[in-house]
């Protein structure tokens, strides 16, 4: 597979080049090798200028803990869990004809198919700028764990709704199939948008350090906020967003660590996200176990704590852009054993956590906690 920097003014009427291009968009989302989807990429130096690769460049590497790198996550993955939050709300409503969460996942998806088309050109302005969009924003936006759950409660059929098994199913495998089609659609839509904007980006210089610290400074402090806007803001607020808006970090921090350290240590198969996103599917359905509980339910400040776990820790401990651009990066049996993997492993977390209690009468199938 070409680097993204084949990618330049060279003639389209160049066949090699027509070549070139057409197998770099047919197989968008493979420019980066799977170990490093969540890396920053190293910040190039050049002494000539050019729009395809400059002749005399050298690597920078950037530290992957590195602390802007990692301060810059926390304002992402805030952004990142606001916007999924908003658009839920906003496309949940009495007759809608398209699941809320697909609006989350090609959202999502999309911007980090144009990330990781512009990783290079990031690169080259401020590396962390890479990691915060993709693994940050994207990663933040999108979410593994509550598509398992909504598939799993169209298996159980938990609204009670008035049909059959069959629909049952037809509804569960629907939102299976069109969630990985619009996902991996989005990605390879984001890629090629991103490789008609690279040509036209500006040349803009990488910022100063004081300018750096004052990006982390700023992070850290936006993070920081989180904590009086959860316990000064109205508690009708904490369950809706400023209970997850505490969490998001350190799940994106977890899925983060999960992907640097894992995804090396096998080359066909990302072990990191395939870690965080059955990690959070599990803990997430724990979660909602508790927060069904039938015969004492919770107050509503434990409520609003769990559901920003669920919203906030889970939602941003899994993901699935990464995940999508994973499964572009594979081929063939590798490609249909990480997606069945993964799919599987969730569906059956579900099943051996809630299905107990669910058989058992203990928990219904609707959560007990209702706010106001």
């Amino acid at each position: 597979m070409l680097p993204l920097r084949t990618m330049g003014k060279d003639s389209p009427s160049d066949p090699e080049n027509a070549r070139r291009i057409h197998t770099s968009l047919h197989d968008a989302g493979s420019e980066v090798s799977l170990s490093s989807v969540d890396l920053p990429p190293p910040r190039r130096r050049s002494t000539q200028h050019s729009d395809i690769l400059p002749t005399n460049s050298t690597s920078e590497p950037h530290h992957a803990f590195s602390p802007h790198v990692l301060f810059l996550l926390m304002p992402a993955s805030i952004f990142g869990v606001l916007m999924r939050l908003g658009l839920v709300a906003l496309t949940t409503y009495n007759g809608q004809s398209v699941f809320s969460l697909a609006y989350v996942q090609g959202l999502g998806c999309f911007v980090m198919g144009i990330g990781i088309a512009l990783k290079e050109p990031l690169g080259e302005l401020y590396p962390p700028l890479y990691a915060a969009l993709t693994t940050g924003f994207c990663g933040s936006v999108t979410t593994f764990s509550s598509w398992q759950l909504d598939v799993f409660n169209s298996w159980i059929n938990s609204n009670d709704a008035d049909h059959s098994a069959l629909r049952n199913f037809i509804d569960g495998t629907g939102k299976s199939v069109f969630t990985l089609l619009i996902s991996i659609s989005s990605v390879l839509f984001g890629s090629y948008i991103g490789r008609i904007i690279h040509p036209h980006l500006p040349t803009i210089s990488s910022p100063s350090r004081p300018v750096r610290y004052a990006i982390s400074i700023v992070s850290v402090l936006i993070y920081a906020a989180t904590l009086p806007a959860f316990f000064l803001l109205p508690a009708s607020y904490r369950h809706q967003a400023t209970a997850a808006l505490l969490f998001a970090f350190p799940g994106t921090l977890t899925r983060y660590t999960l992907s640097i350290l894992l995804n090396p240590l096998l080359t066909e198969f990302p072990l990191g996200t395939f870690a965080a996103n059955s990690a959070g599917s599990g803990l997430l359905a724990a979660l909602h176990v508790i927060q069904s509980i039938a015969s004492k339910p919770l107050s509503p400040k434990g409520c609003s704590i769990v559901q920003g776990l669920d919203d906030g820790y889970c939602g941003c401990l899994t993901t699935i852009s990464t995940f999508a651009v994973e499964v572009r990066g594979l081929r063939g049996w590798e490609r249909l054993r990480y997606v069945l993997m993964s799919w599987g492993v969730g569906q059956l977390l579900f099943l051996v956590i809630m299905g107990p209690s669910l058989l058992s009468g203990n928990v219904k199938k609707e959560v007990m906690c209702k706010f106001d």
